[in-house]
């Protein structure tokens, strides 16, 4: 039995709708996917993110350091993450790093790097007051009095000296021979050692005669 030319054309059009429908549900599929949103910017004093349209169903996370350090420690999110942070005072560019983890998939996650430039006038040093000289108020203490001392005060006073003297007693100096009677004596010895040599010889020489 031979197909009717309508029914030859209606299978056709059978076939594309079909095709059809089956393109727009994957593009619907593909649609979640493909909004994911992970937007971020720096300045020289700021980080801002923006992720928006992730799978709230899922964990998704999101890290930002700079310089190797935590400024956002990590952080799960679901549908959207919206936050601004503060960069610290630096003197030099700042090396940022963002990472966001999708939970449905590694093709969603994102991996991307910034620099944080230096803000004008914070690259310049500051001069550092010079310190003004206190003046030092020397006061000058008044010198202790001198206490006398117990010993000065109670030590007995010492006895008067007697005056020394040249004028000695005859004879006191007998012993040593300084006196100024020794010549005296010694004349006075001497002339009577001379008479009883006179008188003795004398006295001989009368005995001599009477024998005669």
């Amino acid at each position: 039995m031979t197909a009717s030319p309508r029914r030859a054309w209606s299978r056709p059009g059978t076939l594309i709708a079909a095709a059809a429908t089956g393109i727009i549900g994957l593009g619907l599929c593909a649609t979640p996917a493909s909004a994911h949103t992970p937007n971020w910017s720096a300045d020289c004093s700021k980080v801002e993110v923006h992720l928006t349209a992730y799978n709230r169903n899922v964990e998704n996370t999101v890290t930002i350091t700079a310089d190797g350090k935590d400024l956002l420690p990590k952080t799960t999110f679901g549908a959207s993450f919206e936050k601004t942070i503060d960069l610290p005072a630096h003197t030099a560019e700042v090396k940022l790093h963002l990472s966001v983890v999708a939970g449905d998939g590694k093709n969603f996650s994102k991996e991307d790097d910034k620099v944080a430039p230096v803000c004008e006038g914070s690259d310049e040093t500051t001069p550092t007051p010079t310190p003004t000289p206190t003046e030092t108020k020397t006061t000058e203490s008044p010198e202790p009095s001198e206490t006398p001392s117990e010993e000065a005060s109670t030590a007995p006073s010492a006895a008067p000296s007697t005056p020394f003297t040249d004028e000695s007693p005859a004879g006191d100096l007998a012993e040593t021979g300084a006196s100024s009677s020794t010549p005296l004596l010694a004349g006075g010895a001497a002339v009577a050692l001379l008479a009883g040599g006179g008188l003795l010889f004398a006295n001989r020489k009368r005995r001599a005669a009477a024998r005669h």
